[in-house]
């Protein structure tokens, strides 16, 4: 199985940008991921937020391919302990799954036709962070998924 992880617009911090490279560095080691970055909507002052997310909607199903299945990263989403999220993923790795899309948005969320095509949508928090965070946090949480699938000894109980 392999991963894609679509993020809206560039992480802008040096140190989130440097802890997002760790942990996708460290989870090369688990597992096949790729990293893609949709730029960011340019002169959207004239666009309502519903357009805003429409055209990044298109923009994100542009980067998906037949097949995969689309996991959103969203407020309304499930919530796991790290232990639930790592038998999430090996559920799906059981299925014999040829890839899985983790999808963060920009800072309004996804469009309803975004909604529409998902598989899946996961939250990481009642809590509202920065779509720049979520990117660190979520790479975090899947090297922890996948060294407590490894029984390594990074995630304590």
């Amino acid at each position: 199985m392999k991963i894609k992880i679509l993020v809206v617009g560039k992480t802008e911090e040096k140190y989130l940008k440097e802890g997002c490279l760790l942990y996708l560095n460290k989870l090369s080691h688990y597992i096949d991921v790729e990293y893609v970055e949709i730029p960011e909507l340019k002169d959207t002052k004239g666009l309502s937020i519903k357009e805003q997310k429409n055209k990044e909607g298109a923009l994100i199903l542009n980067k998906i391919e037949a097949g995969e299945k689309i996991i959103l990263l969203d407020e309304k989403g499930a919530t796991y302990t790290s232990i639930q999220f790592s038998e999430f993923l090996q559920k799906q790795m059981n299925q014999s799954l040829k890839k899985m899309v983790f999808v963060i948005g920009g800072p309004y969320g996804f469009s309803e036709e975004i909604y529409e095509k998902a598989y899946f949508l996961i939250s990481l928090s009642s809590m509202t962070f920065s779509h720049q965070m979520v990117r660190l946090f979520f790479l975090e949480q899947l090297y922890r998924a996948f060294t407590i699938l490894h029984k390594e000894p990074y995630h304590h109980k």
